[in-house]
């Protein structure tokens, strides 16, 4: 029986992700090589964007990871005690996590965590419905630093995932703390299942970001949308260009909007300068090996159990387990 009309969605008691929001964005905008974090894409209408992005031909890793769970997700969890805990960083849709549930009956309880309460409400009101046994929980809390899981699993197993190769979205040295955080949060034991998006032919990768439908420059224009509205911004969505390509060098798919004119836009009382043909960086996508994927999990403290592709090998799951 779930328990999620008798626990109202809130968010941890450190989160104020509206301050943390406005700051990021000043922040990241008043420096040198302007940026923006890619976690802040996904408000509703960036989260419907991406759910399209996710259905379209050139975009191949979310296809691709549900083809390699729907094929082996009994193998990726593992053994499976009863009364175990799934525990999902960046819950998103949940499509993915519907394929665990229901591979892996011993899963009693699931915890959602997702900075963003509206789509996170949602989803797990379907889950409910879909699932009627088990006990969704969720956690609204920025998943890329520290949060406390619900006080009623401790004691229980604990599996983490954390499909969708978000994991290439962070720096190699912020994979690793990220790393390093969940087997904190989850405790020794404890199993942890991740996609990662593997290396791959150059065209490949650059049609996956460069849609000819255009929903990804939808997707990365929106976030000026989402700082219009909520920041009391003023960016001309027209003056500025969807921008992403491979860096082979550093092993990543860079997402940018580029400025096309000289400008200045006004961000929640701060003046904002921009000249002509520069950029705000708005997300990384890193590519992985298995064997490079296998030391940096290593090294922030997991074992690798065992490693899944695709006959393609576009893509790859990890179960890792805690040392």
């Amino acid at each position: 029986m779930s328990v999620l009309a008798k626990t109202p969605l809130r968010p941890a008691r450190h989160a104020d992700p509206f301050g943390a929001f406005a700051f990021d964005v000043i922040e990241g905008l008043s420096v040198p090589r302007k940026r923006l974090p890619a976690k802040y894409f996904y408000d509703a209408e960036g989260s419907r964007l991406f759910e399209e992005i996710t259905g379209l031909p050139e975009y191949y890793p979310t296809r691709t990871e549900l083809g390699i769970l729907r094929a082996r997700a009994a193998e990726i969890a593992g053994p499976v005690e009863p009364g175990t805990t799934l525990v999902e960083f960046g819950s998103g849709a949940s499509t993915k996590v519907r394929v665990l549930l229901g591979a892996v009956p011993h899963i009693s309880a699931y915890v959602p965590v997702d900075i963003s309460l509206e789509v996170m409400s949602g989803h797990a009101t379907h889950l409910m419905r879909d699932f009627p046994r088990l006990d969704v929980l969720p956690v609204a809390a920025d998943f890329t630093g520290p949060f406390d899981l619900p006080a009623r699993l401790r004691g229980r197993p604990l599996i983490g995932f954390f499909p969708g190769s978000t994991i290439g979205n962070f720096e190699p040295r912020e994979a690793s703390a990220f790393l390093r955080r969940a087997a904190k949060i989850l405790g020794p034991g404890a199993s942890l299942i991740v996609g990662t998006d593997l290396m791959k032919d150059e065209a490949v990768l650059h049609a996956a970001y460069n849609d000819a439908a255009g929903v990804t420059a939808r997707f990365n224009l929106n976030l000026l949308a989402r700082i219009n509205r909520e920041l009391d911004a003023d960016f001309d969505l027209d003056a500025f260009l969807h921008q992403a390509f491979y860096n082979r060098e550093r092993v990543r798919i860079e997402m940018h909007l580029v400025s096309l004119v000289r400008q200045r836009v006004h961000v929640a009382g701060h003046t904002i300068a921009f000249h002509a043909g520069e950029t705000i960086h708005t997300e990384n996508s890193y590519k992985y090996t298995p064997e490079r994927f296998a030391a940096l999990a290593r090294n922030a403290g997991w074992i690798r159990r065992a490693v899944f592709t695709d006959p393609d090998n576009y893509f790859s799951v990890h179960a890792l387990v805690a040392q």
